[in-house]
C-alpha cells in the first residue's frame, strides 16, 4: 500500500497535492492544424516553412542549413505563426519515436509558416499558463503516452484525440503554474549557457590547434626544427605490435563473449577524439591471451579504419589493465623517446590530417582506410620538448572542456529531477 503524505492524494496520474486537479487536456486547449504547402514552391528563399526536423528532443527549435526549408509560393497571413506561439510535433521520423509530441515556442521575429503535422496550442482557459503546458509536454509521463498511442510503423503519428485525452495534473492557480515554469526555464537557461561556453571553448581549441600544430605560432624558448614524417615513423620500434590492425572477429565464437573480463573496444566506442564508454562487450583473459596482437593498453592510441570520418582517434583510458582491439580498429603505440603521445593524438584529429585521411580512403557511402595508407600519411612534428609543451596546452584545454561537460551532464540530471518534483507537486514553490 502506498504511503500518502499529509496534504496529498492518490489519483490516476499518481500522488499529487490535495489542492491540485487532474483533468484532460481537452478542457484547456484547442489544437490548430497546419497547412499543406505545395512542394513545387520549396526553395532556398522566402519564409521558413517549419518541419518536424526543426524541433529539438529537449524542447525548442533549431535551424541550420540542412534542416531549414523555405517557401517561395503564395500564402496568407493566417498561415504565419505569431511570436511566442506554442507548438507540438505530430509526426515523428526518429527510430525511437522520441520526438512525437515535443513542444517549442516561436522565438523568431520573422515570418514562419505553419506546416501540416505541426499543432499550434491555443488555451481556452485564462487560468492556464502556456509555459506550464510546455513543460508538461516534456514530462516522462506525456512522452510515454505519445509513444504508446502513436500510429504508423516507420513514420509515427499522433492525433488531436490522443493529445486531448492526455491527463494533466496542475496547480490550482496560474501563478503557481508560472512559478514552476520559471524555475524550470532558469535551469534550461543554465544548460544553454553551459552549452554555449563549451562550444566557445571547443572553437578556441580548434583555433589553437591550427596555430600550434602547424608551427604558425611558436612557443617562447622553443625554436627547434620541424620535420615532415609519416605516421608510421612515430610507432615504437621496440614493440612487436606497435602499429597493427584487426580483424580478429573470425577468432571469436559466441561462447567467447563474457559478462566481464577484458573489454573489447568496438567501432562505436571510437568517437571523434573521445572514447565512448557505452557498448560494453567483454571476453575472458584467457581468450585475450590467445590474441596478443589485438591487446592494447592505457596510453595507446586506437584509430578507426572505417566510418565517418575514417582515422578518428582516441586515447585508451586507464580504467582497465588492457583492452582488446575491435575488428575495424588500428592500434598505435608511440615511440615515447622521440614523440609525445598526446601530441600525436591531437595531430591525428586535426582537420588537415582528417582531410588527407579521407582522401586516402576508399568507398563512397562509407569510407575505409587501410593500414598501409595510414602509415604513409604525413605528420608535421617539432622536436620532443616543443611537442610536450604543445600537448600540455591542448590537454589543459581538453581538461577544461571535460570539466564543463561533466557540469553540463549534472545540470541536465538536476533539471530532470526538478521536473519530476515540480510537475507532480512533490515540491511546492508557493
Amino acid at each position: 500500500m502506498i504511503d500518502i503524505p499529509n496534504g496529498y492524494k492518490q489519483t490516476e496520474v499518481g500522488v499529487i497535492p490535495e489542492d491540485w486537479e487532474v483533468r484532460q487536456l481537452k478542457d484547456f486547449i484547442t489544437i490548430k492544424s497546419g497547412f499543406a504547402f505545395s512542394s513545387k514552391h520549396f526553395s532556398d528563399n522566402g519564409p521558413i516553412l517549419l518541419t518536424p526536423g526543426n524541433f529539438k528532443l529537449e524542447g525548442g527549435l533549431y535551424f541550420n542549413e540542412r534542416n531549414t526549408k523555405h517557401y517561395s509560393g503564395p500564402y496568407s497571413t493566417s498561415m504565419i505563426f505569431d511570436y511566442n506561439d506554442l507548438l507540438i510535433v505530430m509526426t515523428d521520423l526518429t527510430p525511437d519515436c522520441n520526438l512525437l509530441g515535443k513542444p517549442a515556442f516561436i522565438k523568431l521575429h520573422e515570418p514562419i509558416l505553419h506546416n501540416q503535422r505541426i499543432g499550434k496550442i491555443i488555451t481556452r482557459n485564462k487560468r492556464f499558463a502556456l509555459e506550464f503546458l510546455y513543460w508538461f509536454f516534456l514530462s516522462d509521463s506525456y512522452t510515454i503516452r505519445m509513444k504508446e498511442t502513436a500510429t504508423g510503423s516507420t513514420v509515427r503519428h499522433t492525433s488531436n484525440g490522443s493529445i486531448y485525452s492526455s491527463l494533466i495534473a496542475h496547480p490550482p492557480t496560474k501563478a503557481e503554474q508560472e512559478a514552476i515554469a520559471e524555475a524550470l526555464s532558469d535551469a534550461d537557461a543554465l544548460i544553454e549557457s553551459l552549452e554555449q561556453l563549451i562550444a566557445k571553448k571547443r572553437h578556441l581549441k580548434q583555433a589553437a590547434m591550427q596555430e600550434l600544430l602547424t608551427g604558425k605560432k611558436r612557443l617562447p624558448g622553443l625554436s627547434g626544427r620541424w620535420e615532415v614524417l609519416r605516421l608510421g615513423d612515430v610507432a615504437d620500434p621496440n614493440q612487436k605490435w606497435s602499429f597493427t590492425g584487426g580483424p580478429f572477429g573470425s577468432n571469436l565464437k559466441s561462447s567467447d563473449y563474457t559478462d566481464d573480463g577484458v573489454r573489447i573496444i568496438q567501432l562505436q566506442n571510437i568517437g571523434d577524439g573521445l572514447f565512448h564508454n557505452n557498448y560494453a562487450v567483454f571476453t575472458s583473459p584467457e581468450k585475450a591471451d590467445e590474441l596478443l596482437s589485438c591487446n592494447i593498453y592505457p596510453g595507446e592510441i586506437i584509430l578507426s579504419k572505417m566510418g565517418d570520418p575514417v582515422a578518428r582517434a582516441c586515447l585508451i583510458p586507464p580504467h582497465h589493465e588492457r583492452y582488446l582491439m575491435c575488428s575495424d580498429g588500428i592500434r598505435l603505440a608511440v615511440n615515447q623517446k622521440r614523440f609525445n603521445t598526446y601530441f600525436v593524438y591531437v595531430s591525428i584529429n586535426a582537420p588537415d590530417f582528417r582531410t588527407r585521411a579521407e582522401n586516402a580512403g576508399t568507398g563512397s557511402t562509407r569510407k575505409r582506410i587501410g593500414l598501409t595508407e595510414l602509415r604513409n600519411l604525413e605528420l608535421l612534428c617539432p622536436e620532443l620538448p616543443e611537442q610536450t609543451a604543445i600537448a600540455t596546452i591542448l590537454s589543459d584545454m581538453d581538461a577544461e572542456i571535460a570539466t564543463l561537460e561533466t557540469k553540463l551532464a549534472k545540470t541536465r540530471q538536476i533539471k530532470q529531477g526538478m521536473m519530476q518534483e515540480l510537475l507532480t507537486g512533490k515540491t511546492r514553490l508557493m
